[in-house]
């Protein structure tokens, strides 16, 4: 039975179907750290890649201040895609991610929803426009304006617009952009402030208006391998993303592609 065993061995490695330390890496998934908004793009791409080179991408999608975090405590991502460059800065501080990696893909826009199970809102974004009396007794959903990305993108539009001391208390602030937009979704705020690209994944939401890019800083995604990744296909997923495939995905998501 030994003898028979060793024959086996020799068989399965002359044939090259035996498996090695460094083949078990290099089918390890990629694990991709990304923000919430990106998730109907990136699934798609990440299938895409999946079919033209066989090997696959597992994601774990929340707010950019909270995978940066868990990156800190140790999680074991290959790589990082943040919805805003304050948390990317944040990560390459801390020496968690690889410096010559980094690349700033995608951009994207601010707007006011509402749930079309609602009469339509008509007003004007604009210098002093009246959310606070449209939203009344109800909540304007939105990240957290204290952590994540949206949420300070929306805090610094509504500033700028001079009505974020009416708004701010109203503010029903979520962990990520899809929890902000699952609440105007439901019905459970009147309005939300999310990225375009997440509204036109909800048929439950309608777009009010689209915020001037003046009035709150560029909205960036960058993107880069994590400093402890070990696994050799996290640099060729991030190239990959720059591939007329992925392109076509992104563009059609609503992404600005930064070339």
């Amino acid at each position: 039975m030994f003898a028979f065993s060793r024959r086996l061995l020799l068989a399965l490695a002359l044939s090259g179907l035996a498996v090695t330390p460094s083949a078990a890496q290099e089918s390890r998934p990629v694990l991709f750290f990304a923000a919430a908004s990106l998730q109907t793009a990136l699934n798609a791409i990440a299938a895409e890649w999946t079919k033209e080179t066989g090997k696959r991408v597992t994601f774990s999608y929340a707010a950019s201040s909270a995978l940066a975090r868990q990156m800190e405590q140790g999680a074991p991502a290959d790589l990082f895609a943040s919805a805003d460059l304050d948390w990317l800065e944040w990560a390459q501080q801390r020496n968690l991610i690889r410096t010559d990696t980094r690349r700033t893909l995608l951009g994207n826009t601010l707007v006011l929803i509402e749930p079309t199970d609602r009469p339509a809102t008509t007003f004007p974004i604009a210098q002093g426009f009246p959310l606070a009396a449209a939203i009344g007794d109800s909540r304007l959903a939105t990240g957290n304006p204290q952590s994540v990305p949206v949420g300070r993108y929306a805090q610094a539009a509504l500033t700028s617009l001079g009505v974020w001391d009416a708004v701010g208390p109203r503010i029903a602030g979520t962990d990520n952009v899809r929890a902000a937009l699952a609440l105007v979704a439901r019905g459970e705020a009147r309005f939300g402030i999310v990225y375009e690209t997440d509204a036109r994944t909800e048929p439950r939401v309608r777009v009010v208006g689209t915020f001037p890019a003046a009035s709150h800083p560029p909205i960036l995604y960058p993107f880069a391998v994590t400093a402890n990744s070990t696994n050799p296909d996290a640099g060729a997923f991030l190239a990959y993303l720059r591939s007329p495939a992925a392109i076509r995905i992104f563009e059609a998501e609503g992404f600005a592609i930064l070339r």
